[in-house]
């Protein structure tokens, strides 16, 4: 089935827990942080492991009123959200984002409190663009060069998402999503700190990642939270320090911050603690690892399988008229990105 012009995108959106049982679907990223970590083996003891570091770290950060450490747990919910491909929204879609929601239990009032979401961010589409397009068009070069209108279609589809009835239905508050800083640039460590999200860091130029997130309708902050080891950077839309609870904001560090751990345990799990002039390494020998399984030579290959997938699946078949409705809406949000 090919979209038609004027097309108009239709989401959808499931829940899927995130627990002990989880088992990835058919139409989720391999390579995200939560699906990684369910394959295998040893998925029943990753996950077991995951979880608990997580509220580990949640009551941590959230100490007051907290003298035992155990007041509050995380519930984790994936929010996977398609685009219809089909015009008569018969149901032919495809897997655009999935990201994910917290929900904060609290033990002691009984209660059950509305987290952040966003926190990972999975993507088929930014798989075709770093996976494809980016290694395709540098082909031959020495230096890296970003090809004209890269990441446009995707921010486009995530903006279109929050600005979907879709979206106001299901969701309260815009998302937050919270990454790894960047290796090849250089942090320095200001004098702002915040009480729960910790001592800002600031760098001179953005990543491309950052860049990429620019065009989601995202800005960025990086902050080092008490007791991390590294900063995080924080992606969000209005202002990250208002518009987030101190447990809302909790959530979010404690969620990415395992996750980074097992992923990133040269950068979140190193045994020294970033400076005041910080730059992340990922060939640094002095870390320590968490004894969670993450094949990230396997996440790199389906990485390009993936983007491979969107490349036939969505953006081949589609390319006309998604182009025509990216740059339509472009031009309707006053040429914001």
């Amino acid at each position: 089935m090919r979209l038609i012009s004027p097309y108009s995108p239709a989401f959808s959106v499931e829940r899927t827990r995130f627990d002990v049982d989880y088992r990835p679907s058919g139409n989720t990223r391999l390579t995200t942080n939560f699906a990684n970590l369910a394959r295998g083996e040893s998925r029943e003891q990753n996950l077991r492991n995951a979880l608990r570091m997580i509220d580990n770290r949640f009551n941590e950060l959230a100490h007051w009123d907290n003298e035992d450490g155990d007041r509050y747990s995380l519930d984790l919910d994936i929010v996977s959200v398609e685009v219809d491909l089909d015009e008569h929204g018969a149901g032919d879609g495809f897997p655009i984002i999935e990201i994910l929601q917290t929900t904060i239990v609290d033990r002691v009032a009984g209660a059950r409190i509305p987290g952040v979401v966003g926190n990972n961010f999975s993507s088929y589409v930014r798989d075709y663009d770093f996976s494809v397009v980016l290694p395709a068009h540098n082909e031959g070069r020495s230096d890296l060069v970003v090809p004209a209108g890269f990441g446009e279609l995707h921010g486009t589809l995530f903006q279109s998402f929050l600005r979907s009835d879709v979206y106001a239905q299901h969701f309260s508050k815009r998302p937050v999503i919270c990454l790894s800083v960047s290796s090849e640039k250089t942090y320095h460590r200001t004098d702002n700190r915040h009480p729960v999200l910790g001592v800002e860091y600031r760098q001179d130029e953005f990543s491309l990642t950052d860049e990429y997130f620019a065009k989601m309708g995202m800005q960025v902050r990086y902050f080092m939270p008490a007791g991390s080891v590294a900063p995080l950077a924080f992606y969000f839309i209005g202002d990250l320090l208002s518009d987030c609870t101190n447990l809302e904001l909790i959530s979010t560090i404690s969620t990415m911050e395992t996750f980074q751990k097992i992923y990133r345990p040269e950068i979140y799990n190193a045994n020294s603690v970033a400076g005041k002039r910080y730059r992340p390494s990922l060939s640094t020998a002095d870390y320590s690892t968490t004894r969670i399984v993450y094949d990230r030579v396997d996440r790199s290959r389906l990485a390009v399988e993936q983007g491979r997938f969107a490349e036939e699946r969505f953006i081949e078949p589609h390319r006309e008229v998604l182009e025509e409705w990216s740059s339509r809406f472009r031009e309707q949000q006053g040429g914001q990105s």
